[in-house]
């Protein structure tokens, strides 16, 4: 099983690397080792989906952030992401976000983004491994504005893949759809004042500027959080498979530090923060603080 895991992973690793170019199922053959034929079971078994649609959807959401960041011209983006008319691209976007692409330019609300996680280290997947070496952590002082957090409450979740069993993990491909004045989600652990009964301490959202007016998602709820100071520990870049590793590595550094040391006391009124363990950054937590 895990070696037909591994030439999935590498399939869906050779499409995020050439997604705007013509991937075909011999290439996706190379890469897993496996007949063309086999290969497309092995992807659909482990997706859910055929490697065109997997490859569609995800030209598609890189389609929407465009539309929304650099208010490019319909036609540029349905040639660049490999459509062939404009016509197809539009029905395409609708049937994928519900909304034309004229009108999510004229408003970009929050769509569902296609975010799809590599099947070797799916967020259901428990992985349990022991640390040999030690690894440098990084801390730094940042200040966090006053702002508004759109989020999505779960029930009782503590932590990441309890709020997934809850929630779901799409919930992230909306948020990314979302412009963030921070440039990308965030996971909080909530102070029981910015709870609701029988809600989730852990939730998933993203910040947004203290005026936003926008659209705010069916089910999401809007926080307002004050000017904040908080310490960021950062970890070294790591394996994707080891994202378990990482993160124990940060939460044992921030359970022994003391934050006297620098003129500082934690801070219960303001949330913790998470950010998405992304391996070629390392894994970052933020813990609010206020002076001494």
């Amino acid at each position: 099983m895990l070696e037909k895991i591994e030439a999935v992973q590498r399939m869906q690793d050779y499409i995020k690397k050439h997604l705007f170019e013509n991937i075909t199922l011999a290439d996706l053959s190379k890469v897993s080792l496996y007949s063309p034929w086999y290969s497309y079971r092995l992807f659909i078994d482990q997706i859910g989906m055929t490697p065109a649609r997997y490859i569609r959807r995800l030209r598609l959401s890189q389609s929407a952030l465009r539309l929304r960041d650099d208010k490019c011209k319909i036609i540029n983006v349905a040639f660049d992401m490999g459509f062939k008319s404009v016509d197809g691209y539009q029905r395409a976007f609708k049937s994928e976000f519900n909304c034309n692409p004229s009108d999510y330019v004229a408003n970009p609300r929050p769509i569902y983004l296609f975010y799809p996680y590599g099947v070797k280290f799916k967020p259901t997947e428990r992985r349990q491994k022991i640390m040999n070496n030690i690894r440098d952590i990084f801390i730094q002082q940042i200040n966090k504005p006053k702002r508004k957090v759109i989020i999505k409450r779960g029930i009782k979740a503590t932590d990441y893949l309890d709020y997934c069993d809850e929630v779901g993990c799409d919930v992230w491909g909306l948020l990314k759809s979302i412009k963030s004045i921070s440039g990308e989600p965030v996971c909080l652990w909530l102070p029981p004042k910015y709870r609701k009964p029988k809600t989730s301490e852990y939730v998933q959202g993203v910040e947004v500027s203290s005026d936003y007016n926008g659209e705010i998602p069916e089910g999401f709820d809007v926080i307002e959080l004050p000017e904040a100071k908080y310490l960021m520990f950062q970890g070294e870049p790591f394996k994707e498979e080891d994202h378990g590793i990482a993160i124990k590595e940060i939460r044992a550094a921030i359970k022994k530090y003391n934050p006297e040391i620098i003129g500082y006391v934690w801070d219960k009124s303001n949330p913790r923060i998470q950010l998405e363990p992304i391996g070629s950054r390392g894994y970052i937590e933020m813990v609010p603080v206020n002076e001494k």
